[in-house]
């Protein structure tokens, strides 16, 4: 088997079986991308919000505290 042959099968298969499912997976990724969140994506991405929300607020509460009970509570963390 001479070794232009030996390289033309594998070609030949690739460009008729890998290489066109690799183009419609990358076009259908690249829509995607370009879409934007879906519903349940834009649900998570809100209630998270909500859930930093709250976090936010409790250490703010925290760091009220600290203020009343430890005055220098900030420049000792220095």
């Amino acid at each position: 088997m001479s070794m232009a042959a030996f390289l033309f099968v594998p070609t030949v298969i690739f460009m008729s079986v890998v290489a066109p499912i690799w183009l419609v997976l990358h076009y259908r990724s690249k829509n995607r991308a370009v879409k934007g969140l879906d519903e349940g994506d834009k649900q998570e991405l809100e209630s998270l919000l909500m859930q930093a929300d709250k976090l936010t607020e409790r250490v703010q509460a925290l760091e009220r505290i600290l203020d009343v009970e430890s005055p220098n509570w900030r420049q000792r963390q220095g």
